[in-house]
């Protein structure tokens, strides 16, 4: 397998397994799933922030799977994990969810984690892309 195909199947499966995690979710979100309304809750934004991260994220999860938009998608990506990751960090929610008697064990957050992970792989990946397009790109 040619070098360069390789890193597209790479990054094929870093945008698929992102868009998973994003989408895999919007069920909680849209049906008013107990830990997701905890979670916009206490954080004061249920049950707009909901709907609203839910879009976002179904966009984003859409995005991923388009040639020319999955960049796009890459960049919206880590600042929205990056923003979940600080309400995890920074709020009362913490890291492991306990809501109701029950408790996540810290997936939602792992899951944020992975996708910052492979969101800004997927970020790194096309700026040197670009970055070696220009460079070695013949100039007349």
């Amino acid at each position: 397998m040619k070098a360069k195909r390789k890193y597209k199947n790479f990054e094929m499966l870093l945008r698929i397994v992102t868009a998973i995690i994003l989408i895999q979710t919007l069920h909680f979100k849209f049906s008013g799933h107990p830990e997701a309304v905890y979670i916009f809750s206490e954080i004061g934004t249920e049950p707009w922030g909901r709907i609203v991260i839910g879009v976002i994220e179904l966009l984003i999860g859409i995005l991923f799977f388009l040639p020319k938009w999955w960049k796009v998608a890459a960049v919206a990506c880590s600042v929205l994990m990056l923003g979940a990751i600080g309400v995890h960090l920074f709020t009362s929610v913490g890291v492991v969810i306990r809501y109701d008697g029950n408790s996540d064990g810290g997936q939602l957050f792992a899951m944020a984690l992975i996708a910052l992970l492979f969101s800004c792989i997927l970020v790194v990946r096309a700026f040197m892309n670009g970055m070696y397009r220009i460079a070695f790109t013949k100039r007349e």
